[in-house]
């Protein structure tokens, strides 16, 4: 038997938007910016994918720009809002537990010159928000947040977050990276004082090297790729049409079965996390129900290292992830753990599963099955 719980790390292609990006592909294989047919009829995957899109947060057509994922997103979000916004003031304000795709950008903000705060978390994941309201100042021209933790699959207030920050300057960019959130649970750009939303395709079923910006209108972004001037000078590049076809297909099928995906996956998460609350030296640091993610299961194994463990499950045809899959194939100590006080000796001992609407129950019954026969096992060889 296999079971893929890595979901947050990447997703299996689904027959439908194999479907159309083969299509796209083959037989539409034009450059969307040619004026004869066959690229006009390239265009149109384009133009489809933006309606899927908008017409699912709510936004204009407008708004919506095709990136290579979700990296590429944060950076233009981050970098490019920064120095557009420079002239106002120096302040970026974000959290530590963010993906290292907005955590880095942040670093090489400092180097610049700006000022850069961390904000705390709880022992749950969820920001600090007393200390969100004493460090914006006059001089704060960016607050980036996640919508879910990429690690915990903590739920962070990010509508309380935006009307605040908007009560404070409405002129403040409000940056949400919502790779993990995306096809998760609703999402209204417009209603929660969202500026900039990122999204990266491989982890909702569309190939990599896929993503999208929501953009609002007037929002102040320099573009951070230049070239040809397309998608409005916003993001220069022939479009990648197959990967823009398949994440506005993959968008739709998503949100056509948003609730009952969810009560799935939840249904899921809380199965293991009840399973594994029964095991000896076992911490659980995602939340049950909807208080947390529906998909995000991280657990801490006192005495076993987490390498150790994903290569043991592995031999089992399951699959796991040490922490964040998107820095290196190396685990290193992670940064959210140590925000929300883990006990430190098990920061070398946690693992995450991750589900998509395709796990079946059967799974997580053979993964117990499995923990109850290997733990007692691995735990024999740990480093005194």
């Amino acid at each position: 038997m296999e079971a893929y719980f890595d979901n947050s790390a990447t997703t299996v292609v689904t027959e439908s938007v194999k479907d159309i990006v083969v299509k796209a592909m083959t037989e539409d294989y034009g450059n969307p910016s040619s004026m004869h047919m066959i690229g006009v009829n390239a265009e149109k995957y384009v133009k489809t994918a933006k309606e899927n899109i908008a017409k699912i947060l709510k936004v204009d057509v407008g708004e919506i720009y095709f990136t290579s994922g979700g990296t590429e997103g944060n950076n233009m979000a981050i970098i490019g809002s920064a120095n557009a916004n420079k002239r106002t003031g120096n302040r970026v304000i974000t959290t530590k537990i963010e993906h290292s795709s907005v955590a880095n950008p942040m670093k090489y903000l400092e180097k610049q010159g700006f000022d850069v705060v961390y904000l705390p978390v709880d022992n749950n994941g969820i920001v600090d928000m007393e200390v969100l309201k004493k460090e914006m100042t006059k001089d704060t021209i960016l607050v980036s947040i996640m919508n879910v933790n990429n690690e915990v699959g903590a739920i962070e207030p990010v509508s309380e977050i935006g009307k605040y920050i908007k009560s404070v300057n409405p002129s403040v960019v409000y940056h949400v990276d919502a790779i993990q959130a995306f096809g998760k649970m609703e999402i209204r750009p417009r209603k929660e004082n969202i500026d900039i939303l990122t999204v990266s395709g491989h982890k909702i079923h569309a190939p990599k090297g896929s993503g999208f910006m929501y953009i609002k209108k007037n929002t102040k972004v320099n573009p951070i790729i230049l070239g040809g001037g397309q998608q409005e000078g916003m993001r220069s590049g022939t479009e990648n049409v197959p990967g823009i076809a398949g994440i506005g297909q993959a968008a739709k099928d998503c949100y056509d079965n948003l609730e009952k995906n969810v009560a799935h996956m939840t249904e899921l998460k809380d199965c293991l996390i009840d399973e594994l609350s029964k095991f000896d030296g076992v911490t659980i640091n995602s939340q049950k129900g909807n208080v947390g993610a529906p998909h995000i299961v991280s657990a801490s194994f006192e005495n076993v290292r987490s390498e150790v463990l994903l290569h043991a499950l592995e031999d089992k045809g399951i699959y796991i992830s040490a922490g964040s899959a998107c820095s290196s194939n190396r685990p290193a100590v992670s940064e959210t753990l140590k925000a929300m006080g883990i006990d430190s000796k098990l920061l070398g001992s946690t693992v995450r599963f991750s589900f998509c609407e395709l796990n079946k129950k059967e799974e997580i019954d053979y993964c117990i099955e499995q923990l109850k026969v290997m733990l007692p096992v691995l735990k024999k060889y740990v480093r005194r």
